[in-house]
């Protein structure tokens, strides 16, 4: 699977408060979230393109990426479906 944010990799980054958000969300406890995420990233289980945004999503969680920055807008762990 070969698309704009794998070939853009070395671009991906977030802000000093987009660090805070994603530890929190996904109660993280490393010091390099943006080597955390682009390592998750080049090893999703699907990556989309919705709008402006890229959706990653792997080991239960969903990443969030501005298509055009390349910054990690968010990520959060996804809800286990009902069943």
């Amino acid at each position: 699977m070969t698309n704009d944010l794998l070939l853009n990799i070395d671009k991906v980054h977030t802000t000093d408060l987009g660090v805070i958000r994603i530890k929190r969300n996904l109660e993280l406890d490393i010091e390099d979230v943006v080597t955390w995420c682009r390592q998750k990233i080049e090893n999703a289980d699907s990556i989309s393109k919705r709008g402006k945004n890229w959706y990653v999503n792997v080991d239960s969680i969903e990443i969030t990426v501005n298509s055009r920055s390349f910054t990690i807008i968010t990520a959060h762990k996804k809800k286990p479906a009902n069943k």
